[in-house]
């Protein structure tokens, strides 16, 4: 092997695997991406298959090993020295002992466990679970999962000897034979300590479950095998490619997002949305704040997390725009541009409240529905389309208002920011600028491939360096910066104040 070498970097979504190789200088060279993956949401249920995670990235792994071969000269596949991914956070992928599902993955959004999750916080105490855990104890979290398993699916659970967090670790598992989750991934399980970075035995007691079934934890950048002969076949990366843990994707977004520091705050705009930010401690006096282990044991991801945002913009698409938009119609997006462009700041005193499908902030509350007030006989469709994208705009506001830092630097990423009007919007909203990043859908992986390339760099077996790091982020820092308009500024704060105060007076119509 002679020359440059590459990082295979990949992110394991809901919807897709995307994939991007990454020179030892932090710049991606060939992406890839899969067709879109099945979910199965009948029932109330939101399952995934993790069978079909690995066809999509068996495909996606030749795919971009091909594209690279055509672009890039001289190109051999073990110039590939090392594979890292990011994935979906917050599931249930329980394995039998051979490392088999034992049934379809249990997702992070199916909060099906209500019951056994209010059972453990009786058991186990609110405070004391919150203190040691980082973050309450609900229904989605796969210790309750695990739970309502043994109680709803015996035989299935009486299978169960490994139990994964992440979706990218059951693609760890296939090319390693390694049981594997990373600090970030694990913090959503609820039962890792987001101090000691460990697993609470304690707590997997009281839920009644043996912890040798729950998986080595590992930092992000930590080597955790290689790629065994019969998976290299499978994929075309070279035998004995060093294989990463890798982080799960709120932690590698927010590093992808280049925040390092509080004040730095990442937004995304995806079908839900998150903030994070990242301090020195767990948040956990303010409710709907998730808190995340980050890329050190002294910094904490805080994130405020929404079931809507990009949703209520093709929802507000459809409805206004005319038609139901579909991946790709961009003619019913550019017709929604328009009508936003139509509406002034403040869409004419029409305040939307966005709840399409519930929400888990400013409260966590699964059948409050969203409302429109303030329609006169003024009102045009534009002004409507208007008003739900700043309605998810004040969401935001209200978030970064509970997380009570001061804003130093914001960036966006997400479908959403295809639209440049509802990026303006958040400037103006936010009262601060915000930078839309280019590539944003690979940073999450780019980063990742960077957290490679600085360890490498540095020789270090123990914490790459940080500060390199973050310079390579800085610079890696490209897109369009939206500065606010200081003449909607009073506008949006009287918009705003109206906002704050309908959510109590809409739930209370129920």
């Amino acid at each position: 092997m002679t020359g440059m070498t590459y990082t295979a970097a990949f992110d394991v979504g809901t919807t897709q695997v995307k994939a991007v190789l990454v020179d030892d200088q932090g710049s991606a060279r060939v992406c890839a991406s899969s067709g879109f993956l099945p979910i199965d949401t009948g029932d109330g249920r939101i399952e995934q298959n993790p069978e079909d995670w690995l066809q999509a990235f068996i495909e996606v792994s030749r795919d971009l090993l091909s594209r690279a071969g055509r672009s890039i000269e001289h190109f051999k596949s073990d110039q590939v020295t090392g594979i890292i991914m990011s994935g979906q956070m917050q599931d249930l992928i329980a394995l039998d002992v051979q490392g088999q599902p034992v049934g379809p993955a249990i997702l992070y959004a199916d909060g099906r466990a209500g019951e056994e999750s209010a059972e453990l916080t009786e058991t186990y105490g609110a405070e004391s679970f919150c203190a040691a855990v980082g973050n309450p104890c609900d229904g989605s979290l796969p210790v309750a999962k695990l739970m309502w398993m043994s109680r709803h699916q015996p035989d299935r659970y009486a299978q169960v000897r490994h139990v994964l967090i992440d979706a990218k670790d059951y693609l760890i598992w296939w090319l390693t034979g390694v049981y594997c989750g990373d600090m970030t991934a694990c913090s959503t399980a609820g039962a890792m300590d987001l101090h000691s970075q460990k697993w609470r035995r304690d707590i997997l007691e009281a839920v009644g479950v043996d912890a040798a079934i729950f998986p080595e934890l590992y930092w992000p950048w930590e080597s955790v095998g290689i790629s065994t002969p019969g998976a290299s076949a499978a994929t075309g990366f070279a035998p004995g490619t060093t294989v990463y843990a890798g982080m799960g994707d709120a932690g590698a977004s927010t590093l992808g997002g280049g925040v390092f520091h509080p004040g730095q705050f990442n937004i995304n705009l995806g079908t839900s949305g998150w903030i994070a930010t990242v301090t020195d401690r767990a948040v956990t006096d303010r409710p709907g704040m998730v808190n995340l282990a980050y890329v050190g044991t002294d910094s904490i991801i805080n994130t405020v997390p929404f079931l809507n945002a990009g949703n209520v913009h093709a929802w507000a698409t459809g409805v206004f725009a005319g038609g139901s938009p579909t991946e790709g119609d961009s003619d019913l997006y550019q017709r929604m541009g328009y009508l936003l462009e139509s509406s002034p700041a403040g869409a004419r005193g029409v305040i939307c409240m966005p709840y399409l499908v519930g929400e888990r902030f400013p409260m966590m509350n699964p059948s409050i529905r969203g409302a429109y007030v303030g329609i006169s006989s003024e009102t045009e469709a534009c002004d409507l389309a208007r008003a739900a994208l700043e309605g998810v705009s004040y969401s935001i506001r209200q978030g970064l208002d509970l997380q009570g830092t001061p804003i130093e630097r914001v960036t966006l990423i997400g479908g959403g920011t295809r639209e440049p009007q509802w990026c303006q919007m958040l400037a103006d909203i936010l009262d601060a600028p915000v930078q839309v990043l280019d590539d944003a859908h690979l940073m999450p992986a780019v980063a990742l491939a960077q957290l490679v390339s600085v360890g490498k760099q540095t020789g270090s077996t123990s914490q790459p360096d940080l500060q390199a790091l973050e310079e390579l982020m800085e610079a890696n820092l490209v897109g369009r910066v939206y500065s606010p308009n200081d003449a909607n500024r009073q506008v949006y704060d009287v918009g705003y104040n109206r906002f704050r105060r309908l959510y109590p007076a809409l739930d209370s119509l129920r």
